[in-house]
């Protein structure tokens, strides 16, 4: 994970924020079930349609047909996948913030499922995304996301865990479950926001290691006693293969961006994007809105924008025009690896907010 032996505890940024009309924050601010069960039955509705196609065309292969009901598969399972990574920690890190619901324990219950789903360690993300709101890509404290970020062009792997399914990866995630039902945490940042002297917590992430790798082994069992062992391939392993929409979204957010900084303007990136990327990315694309004013859910950050929109750099529109730029940034720092990019600023007449603010607005307290 990270190379660091220590992070530090002692940071005390003062965040730039955007001036905001407060009435029009405290409306922004308000959260609805309408919208979040919206999101998480389109999503959870999506999935199961893509996996039972999927499922479907599965079945009408035989050796007689090969030749075009493989290719249909391959085209069924890369639609279900590419909705996974979206099922993972995009929807996790939104339910950690417990916004997309005003009922909250509507909030817990979609943030367990989710993470079941996706073998995701929410209990691991929840205090390391305290920090990375509090302490945002600064070097000495903020293990969650480290800058500079490398992307692997020229790994064989990392194209097919893309456009295919890599075992490795999902190897390591079963391995890293064990490890964590045992007791281990992991790394130097794990160690440091799941501390030994925190013994409740630490119970309730083997509990959960142990309810995920338990709960799917008895599952695949099931698709397998019951002659339906293609569900492995369908739920089990459902979010682990064809990520290439997921890194087009997710990369972009801090990536070639400057750490050490105690703006969001210049240490996150924000993009726009037509309504389907939007959906499956929980808008997460208003990167710098989202990191200024956390407590503002998903569902309203295009309409934050709007509102700070006088104050912020402007943003590239789709991810070509995202993309481009993320490249020039790749190609820039082969021969300058310090390179980053600066976005112009209109103004700097906005307002300070301290981390303890960030934590408190971002429902984040543990």
């Amino acid at each position: 994970m990270e190379a660091k032996q220590t992070f530090k505890t002692d940071a005390r940024i003062r965040w730039y924020r955007c001036n905001i009309d407060k009435q029009v924050l405290r409306g922004l601010m308000q959260t609805s079930d309408f919208h979040g069960f919206r999101q998480v039955l389109c999503q959870l509705g999506l999935f199961t349609l893509t996996g039972a196609l999927a499922y479907m065309a599965f079945l009408k292969v035989d050796s007689t047909n090969w030749m075009w009901s493989v290719p249909l598969l391959y085209v069924a399972l890369f639609a279900h996948g590419t909705n996974g990574p979206f099922m993972g920690l995009v929807a996790v890190h939104e339910l950690v913030h417990k916004t997309p619901f005003k009922t909250k324990s509507f909030n817990e219950f979609f943030l367990r499922l989710y993470s079941f789903i996706s073998w995701s360690d929410y209990l691991w993300f929840r205090p390391s995304h305290v920090k990375h709101h509090q302490l945002t890509v600064h070097s000495d404290y903020d293990g969650e996301v480290v800058l500079p970020q490398t992307l692997a062009f020229n790994d064989w792997k990392f194209w097919v865990s893309l456009f295919a399914w890599n075992p490795k990866s999902t190897w390591d995630v079963i391995k890293a479950h064990y490890a964590r039902a045992k007791g281990d945490v992991g790394g130097v940042w794990n160690q440091h926001i799941l501390p030994e002297s925190n013994e409740i917590l630490r119970r309730k992430h083997r509990n959960w290691a142990r309810i995920v790798l338990i709960g799917h082994a008895a599952l695949a069992a099931t698709f397998i006693l019951t002659g339906h062992w293609f569900l492995i391939v369908v739920f089990t392993i459902g979010t682990h293969y064809c990520g290439w929409l997921g890194l087009l979204c997710g990369v972009p957010q801090h990536y070639g961006m400057s750490s050490d900084v105690d703006d969001f303007r210049l240490c996150c990136r924000t993009f726009t994007c037509s309504w389907l990327p939007g959906f499956y990315y929980w808008n997460m694309q208003y990167h710098v809105e989202h990191h200024m004013y956390p407590a503002v859910p998903f569902y309203n950050l295009p309409k934050l924008r709007h509102a700070l929109e006088h104050d912020l750099p402007a943003a590239p529109h789709g991810l070509r025009a995202t993309w481009k730029g993320i490249l020039e940034v790749y190609q820039k720092r082969k021969s300058e690896p310090n390179y980053r990019f600066i976005p112009e600023l209109p103004t700097t007449s906005g307002e300070h907010a301290d981390d303890k603010t960030l934590e408190r607005e971002a429902a984040l307290e543990l």
